[in-house]
């Protein structure tokens, strides 16, 4: 039982028996402290999937696509609505011949009987007249509303992607346009915001829409709302992903250190880890052009106002890089998962810190 002991894979009943037995048994303390020490020399050993996967992307998509389907088994079946004409749609499926005959009788009746009845019965009640306004979304619409399908087509120049949101209200609606339209990101970011009321699939595709705009405000706070309070790890490590552009941004990584310590899924944890080493990387050009005084050049003029710009803002990285580097190595020390400490080893090693023993 020692080796399982010392990989911590053995329940409180059998710890306390081991415990027992060890503090009466020298030959198996002594066996102990051999295996431990194994596990360190491991550990501290750059492993395969270190090299061939070194930042936890593979690892992390797996464990998101596990939570993904757990999720799916656990949530309640959706019941079929009663579909009162669904046998003429199994009947035209299994007759395309016969049912093509009957739409030409159909579109020819149509065009022959009812749209002549209709412009007669419009000429008596007067002309009509045809408002086409943009389509704006009230307060009380959003409270009603469901999401029934949302789309994406490339745009026609470099810009965001176009966004279509079939919604379903008092009267169906579609939005069409890209996240800069205010309507599209106002019933994004509600979609996201109201949790478990949409289901996954639609929040998924809402955090699709919103990523290119993650360096907005408004839209990095909704990203970073869903990442720390989705109850869904796979809305919360698409979240995470969302964010990777915004990743040096303070607020971003004041939140992802509090994911790494305190969210209960280990994948969105790992997800976590990986921003933070890509924030880290970000900041390693800051401060050397800091040093030769290139970001600040309103005080190019003045080299003492310029190397003081310099010098607050490599202290200012310093101090933030510092506070990653200790989470993670908490994290190595303390953490109950054995990948999450290895990853967390990983990740040090990978900006440049020596991992603890």
């Amino acid at each position: 039982m020692l080796v399982f002991y010392a990989c911590e894979e053995v329940t409180e009943t059998e710890k306390t028996l081991l415990d027992a037995h060890l503090a009466s048994c020298a030959a198996c303390s002594e066996q102990l402290q051999q295996e431990r020490r194994l596990l360190g020399a491991l550990s501290a050993t750059v492993q395969p999937a270190d090299v061939l996967d070194s930042a936890g992307v593979l690892l992390a998509q797996c464990r998101s696509e596990l939570a993904e389907k757990l999720d799916e088994l656990a949530a309640p079946a959706v019941k079929e609505r009663w579909q009162p004409f669904g046998w003429v749609r199994r009947w035209m499926t299994l007759r395309p011949a016969w049912s093509a005959a009957a739409l030409v009788v159909f579109g020819v009746a149509l065009g022959t009987q009812l749209i002549p009845w209709l412009e007669t019965a419009n000429d008596v009640a007067g002309p009509a007249v045809n408002v086409l306004a943009a389509p704006k979304i009230s307060d009380e619409q959003l409270s009603q509303l469901g999401v029934s399908g949302i789309r994406f087509s490339p745009a026609a120049d470099a810009g965001s992607a176009n966004i279509q949101l079939h919604l379903n209200a008092q009267q169906p609606l579609v939005l069409t346009g890209n996240v800069d339209d205010p309507d599209v990101r106002r019933v994004l970011t509600y979609v996201l915001e109201s949790g478990d009321r949409f289901n996954v699939d639609a929040r998924l595709d809402c955090l699709d829409g919103l990523k290119p705009r993650s360096g907005d405000a408004q839209v990095r706070k909704t990203l970073l709302d869903a990442a720390h309070q989705d109850q869904s790890a796979a809305v919360r490590m698409k979240a995470l992903e969302s964010l990777r552009d915004a990743a040096q941004q303070q607020d971003v990584r004041n939140a992802v250190l509090d994911i790494v310590a305190h969210d209960p899924s280990s994948g969105v944890r790992i997800g976590a880890v990986n921003l933070l080493v890509r924030s880290v990387e970000q900041d390693a050009p800051g401060p050397a052009a800091a040093a030769e005084g290139t970001a600040a050049p309103e005080h190019a003029e003045d080299p003492r106002k310029s190397a003081a710009f310099a010098e607050a803002n490599a202290d200012a990285a310093d101090a933030s890089t510092l506070r990653v580097i200790r989470a993670l190595e908490e994290c190595q020390q303390k953490d109950p998962i054995r990948d999450m400490r290895s990853r967390c080893a990983a990740a040090l090693r990978q900006i440049g810190v020596r991992p603890l023993r």
